[in-house]
């Protein structure tokens, strides 16, 4: 959706009549409902003027393609400011230009393509305007089938056109060079270099024809998009399906080509514990789908899935296109009725009512979801909720499907393939954290390595010890440690304190926790944990966990202020106590669960309160006898197994 568009003459026009500013305010409200703050109508003015200063050249043809305020399809991203028209070679091509009131920024280690800049009233990370740009071209490159077939020519650059570059100036840091490269920066005073920019391509004009076309193109994955995807999957052996993930993978293959057939909207839920492979069936849907022309997306509600599996994805390269293939779980709030093909809503458990920040956006994220995808996908696994925002249940997903007239499937997985692939220790957990009564009292005949340390520094050298055979073991903690602002991105910044152990929780920035061989020396959280897993753990159990008179006794009051999973747990002991304490026991025994069976091998375990310690242990020498790990009060440890 275009906001305004027009061809050059008819914008320079109505700059100098001061009538543009007020046009694009009355678009906006017209055709997305959505009323124009004073502060960004002003930055429109500023940026507009620019903008005819940059355009009066009588060598950018008249009738040049004018468009501002281009809505990219299914996404609320706009951009600003577009030309386009035909080069020298009559190619069609379109200037995509990113137009910043910046007049400062400061580069961001660790993170890619991110500075940081006043905007919005506050100082905050965003992305690099360069980095947006090329983002923006992609996006069209990548999903519209006009610009596909015509070969449009997409130039993608910034204007922060307040900005005063200096020397060496973090701008231009080289950490942000492929961007650059990419799509150039223009600042104050490059009014003639962009000029030349866009005449290197627009040497005659097109009324804006092209502009037009792509506004109105069929959403479609490029060729390119689907090799690559598929390439890099094919790569990876650990998304290799398997048994009944093979069986539920083609299931929603038939059902999204039903969907494009018939036009009928579906909703399929997927059920399955830790380690059925609910991200393996969604990392493959995301490929095949693609590679079968179908828009698809994957969403979730925590960003560490998203970026572990996007980074598996892209391989080496740092600047890829299939970063924008995975989106927040808040993403479709503007989104129309089946915009998208498929959304493949993994961990979809943790699914909150509201989005953004605040939590005061849009109206129920499961019923965006649905209302987005003409066929959306839930991967849920109901003991997985482990905040008091968390919504996400079957139940809540049938509700919103009949709401908007979706046709409802329902699937389980039923094969594990984590934790040796045993259902047994699944169950001993459950049996052991109080959540269910099992048969699995001991770990007879269960080949997992399973030790209860009486030591965090001895737990935290036999992690280690495991990691250094593949990267693949992390150390993992409650949240009863408060993670100040102040030394987030530090290492020697331990948070994490019992006794004389101390530890960082996980950095923020930087690379992915899972995948970042330096994470060995934090810890890492439920938030950006959950969804993954490793080969061994070691979780840390704080004092929001204890054992007193024979059970399991859940304290949400120890956990750390700065955790927002028991937010308004408080406030609603005060009106019903029963319901809070219920709702504390389910959000700290579901966090605990969800640690422990990260481990595709095996789970060490220090806990803060010494009854647990020696509850733990006593559950775990009922097993002595059967040839499993035991761990001993001198916190020595053998592993037998049966012959």
């Amino acid at each position: 959706m275009i906001i305004y568009s027009g061809n050059k003459s008819q914008f320079m026009d109505e700059v100098v009549e001061d009538t543009l500013a007020y046009k694009i305010r009355d678009a906006i409200l017209e055709k997305m409902h959505r009323r124009t703050g004073d502060a960004e109508f002003r930055s429109w003015v500023n940026s507009l003027e620019y903008m005819y200063k940059v355009l009066n050249d009588r060598d950018i043809p008249e009738d040049s393609g004018i468009a501002i305020e281009y809505n990219l399809p299914n996404t609320s991203k706009r951009i600003d400011f577009l030309v386009s028209g035909y080069d020298r070679s009559g190619e069609g091509n379109v200037v995509i230009i990113e137009l910043k009131q910046w007049q400062e920024l400061e580069k961001v280690e660790g993170q890619d393509g991110v500075v940081e800049t006043f905007t919005g009233g506050k100082t905050r990370h965003v992305v690099h305007p360069s980095y947006q740009a090329w983002s923006y071209a992609t996006m069209i490159r990548d999903y519209n089938e006009y610009a596909q077939n015509k070969q449009v020519g997409l130039w993608p650059c910034a204007y922060l056109h307040n900005y005063l570059r200096k020397e060496n100036d973090p701008l231009d840091d080289p950490i942000y060079r492929e961007y650059l490269d990419e799509a150039p920066a223009f600042t104050k005073g490059d009014v003639r270099k962009l000029r030349d920019y866009i005449k290197e391509v627009v040497a005659e004009g097109d009324n804006g024809e092209i502009l037009y076309e792509i506004d109105n193109g069929r959403i479609k994955p490029s060729k390119s998009l689907q090799d690559a995807i598929v390439g890099m999957l094919e790569s990876n052996p650990e998304f290799t399906l398997i048994d009944d993930q093979k069986v539920i993978f083609e299931r929603i293959m038939e059902l999204s080509r039903q969907c494009e057939r018939d036009g009928k909207k579906r909703v399929l839920i997927a059920k399955g514990g830790p380690g059925t492979g609910k991200t393996v069936i969604a990392i493959n849907l995301l490929a095949r789908l693609t590679q079968e022309e179908v828009f698809v997306q994957y969403c979730s509600k925590n960003s560490a899935p998203r970026t572990v599996y996007a980074s598996k994805l892209k391989g080496s390269r740092t600047k890829s296109s299939i970063d924008l293939m995975f989106k927040g779980s808040g993403a479709y709030i503007d989104a129309p009725k089946n915009a998208v093909g498929v959304i493949l809503a993994d961990e979809a458990h943790r699914l909150n009512e509201k989005s953004g920040l605040y939590g005061n956006q849009g109206t129920n994220q499961i019923h965006e979801i649905i209302r987005a995808g003409r066929l959306s996908v839930f991967f849920i696994d109901e003991d997985q909720r482990v905040t008091v925002k968390d919504i996400g249940s079957v139940k809540e997903i049938k509700r919103w499907a009949i709401e908007n007239h979706a046709e409802i499937y329902e699937e389980e997985l039923v094969s594990q393939f984590r934790c040796n692939g045993s259902d047994g220790y699944l169950a001993w957990l459950d049996d052991v954290l109080e959540i269910r009564e099992t048969a699995n009292y001991s770990l007879e005949g269960i080949d997992y390595e399973f030790i209860v340390f009486d030591s965090p520094q001895e737990m935290r050298e036999k992690v280690i010890e495991k990691n250094l055979e593949q990267n693949k073991s992390r150390i993992l903690a409650g949240y009863c440690w408060n993670w100040p602002k102040a030394g987030r991105g530090d290492t020697n910044t331990h948070e994490i304190v019992i006794d004389d152990f101390e530890m960082s929780w996980n950095l923020e920035g930087g690379d992915a926790f899972a995948l970042s061989p330096t994470s060995i020396n934090e810890a890492g959280c439920i938030h950006t944990t959950q969804g993954l897993e490793f080969d061994y753990v070691g979780v840390i159990i704080g004092e929001d966990l204890r054992y007193q008179d024979g059970h399991l006794v859940t304290d949400y009051r120890m956990r750390a202020t700065t955790d927002q999973s028991v937010k308004g747990l408080k406030k609603l002991e005060e009106s019903d106590p029963e319901k809070a304490k219920k709702l504390a026991d389910e959000i700290i025994k579901n966090t605990y669960r969800t640690l422990m069976t990260r481990g595709m091998k095996g789970c060490y375990v220090y806990a803060t309160d010494p009854a647990l310690r020696r509850y733990l242990r006593g559950r775990v020498k009922e097993s002595y006898a059967y040839g499993v790990v035991v761990s001993k009060p001198s916190c020595e440890y053998e592993c037998l197994r049966l012959p």
